[in-house]
């Protein structure tokens, strides 16, 4: 599953939980390379306020904060970045950033549905390391940087991995300008990208980034699993995904 397949509702019961209790939610559970994140859905519509992101957590924590962030909109007070709230976990605290719009696609599915456009606003929140630095803050804890990717930045580069990640394409790209008509992510974590009339002596090795810099359409298919590959058949085209034999 990517992070945009989860049409997993219809509007009658969002709209129906919406007027109940001012949102609807949308939780997905982690998978060995994505983390869990969750939505909310009515936000917008409701309270003309942005809606609400939140990655990292079980489903249900994510249902939670989610709800206690909802709740300070509910009373009336807009939610704004660039400061610290203290009512969103029993301890500890959080931050909102701007979800910017070029990402609004890659997590927002059932609301893009709902709302008939990408056109929304939204706030992701972020929550600190246990030593209450944020991702952005220098030496917060490696353990939790993958948890939490940050929608306010880097709609350049939309993978998860590093910039200078090597990973391997082919000569006919590096020399010849070919685009990359298939990306593998392989089990064990190498990203192959491939222009489809390589041979093995044509491989190379190079930084993830500068593929995307060549080609930003790479970006569409950061969310690949491991075991999981995408075709095109032109730079542009709808990638078709498939599964890979470990």
């Amino acid at each position: 599953m990517t992070a945009k397949d989860h049409n997993c509702r219809n509007d009658e019961q969002t709209n129906s939980h919406i007027e109940k209790y001012g949102l609807s939610i949308i939780a997905i559970e982690a998978t060995d390379y994505l983390p869990s994140f969750a939505y909310s859905i009515g936000l917008w519509k409701k309270y003309k306020h942005p809606e609400i992101i939140s990655f990292g957590f079980t489903i249900q924590t994510l249902h939670g904060i989610i709800n206690a962030a909802a709740d300070i909109i509910k009373a009336g007070e807009s939610l704004e970045t660039e400061r610290d709230y203290d009512s969103i976990f029993e301890k500890g605290m959080a931050r909102f950033v701007k979800v910017d719009p070029s990402n609004i696609g890659d997590y927002f599915g059932y609301a893009i549905d709902f709302y008939g456009t990408t056109e929304f606003p939204a706030l992701q929140l972020v929550w600190p390391d246990r030593n209450d630095r944020y991702p952005w803050e220098k030496d917060f804890e490696e353990e939790f940087i993958y948890k939490q990717p940050l929608l306010d930045r880097n709609a350049d580069f939309k993978f998860r991995e590093l910039r200078n990640l090597a990973t391997f394409t082919t000569r006919q790209w590096l020399e010849l300008k070919k685009p990359i008509l298939r990306v593998v992510h392989d089990h064990d974590g190498d990203w192959q990208f491939l222009t489809g009339d390589q041979m093995p002596e044509d491989i190379k090795i190079v930084a993830l980034e500068q593929l995307v810099l060549r080609d930003k359409t790479l970006n569409d298919v950061f969310s690949l699993g491991y075991g999981e590959a995408a075709e095109r058949d032109f730079v542009g085209a709808k990638w078709t995904l498939s599964k890979v034999d470990p």
